[in-house]
């Protein structure tokens, strides 16, 4: 059978017990002071890994951002080259555009001194054969001769300009040989002046009467004169009518110069 133990036995037990338990706290103080300064040193090191770390991934972002920059820089370097090569095909197409303007310069210069005279010649000519010409609508025509001779001597209008007159000049002149006028206007002049009505056939008669009808005459182009001859007055007063509009195209009676001999 087992013994209980004493009460002296119990008490030396726990006596005993006591420095077995301040040794061990002893010792795991003293291991707490051992392993206090790794403990630090890891947490120092850790601190330094995370230093390091931050580091790293500020110099990965500024990588980042510089690489990206260079992306950038090199695609507008690419943009700015190929922009380069496009100028300088413009403005190789400008130099050729430039040489060939200067060279029409100089072939209009050489154009005006040649032109100009010819126009001069042109309006000379038509001024002439206004005069010569049968007397009709001789104030209209007279003051488009002035007008062109007007525009010659003006700067602000150009050869083209002057050119295309003279031939919208000539282009009425011509017009007046192949059509039928009928108008009123003033024949004679001064105290003589009266108002009548002419007839216009072409260039080949011209022909007045009264505005009563009571007088008929024409243009003797070999006498350069007005002559009175009433017995073409119904003549003159159909060809009225056809020029009205107000009967249809018909032969008309006109007095026609005789032929002269050509001098030789």
């Amino acid at each position: 059978m087992r013994q209980k133990a004493t009460r002296p036995t119990r008490a030396l037990a726990a006596a005993l017990a006591i420095p077995a338990a301040w040794l061990a706290l002893a010792g795991a103080a003293q291991e707490r002071r051992s392993l206090e300064p790794i403990v630090k040193e890891q947490l120092s090191a850790d601190e330094h890994a995370v230093a390091s770390q931050g580091r790293v991934n500020d110099i990965s972002d500024e990588t980042r951002d510089l690489l990206l920059q260079y992306r950038q820089y090199l695609s507008e370097a690419r943009s700015l080259e190929e922009y380069g090569r496009r100028l300088a095909v413009q403005v190789e197409s400008q130099a050729a555009e430039i040489e060939f303007v200067q060279s029409q310069l100089l072939e209009i210069e050489t154009t005006g001194r040649e032109v100009l005279p010819l126009i001069d010649k042109m309006l000379d000519a038509l001024d002439r054969f206004v005069e010569l010409d049968l007397p009709f609508q001789i104030a209209e025509r007279r003051r488009r001769i002035a007008s062109l001779k007007a525009a010659m001597d003006r700067a602000d209008v150009t050869i083209s300009e002057k050119y295309r007159r003279i031939i919208e000049a000539y282009q009425i002149e011509t017009e007046y040989g192949r059509t039928l006028e009928a108008y009123q206007a003033e024949l004679g002049e001064g105290a003589e002046s009266r108002t009548v009505r002419f007839l216009r056939l072409g260039r080949v008669a011209l022909m007045y009467q009264t505005l009563d009808g009571e007088e008929t005459g024409y243009w003797d182009a070999h006498q350069k004169a007005w002559v009175m001859d009433n017995s073409y007055r119904a003549a003159v007063k159909h060809g009225f009518a056809v020029a009205d509009k107000v009967l249809a195209p018909d032969l008309l009676t006109v007095p026609i110069p005789a032929p002269r001999e050509g001098r030789s």
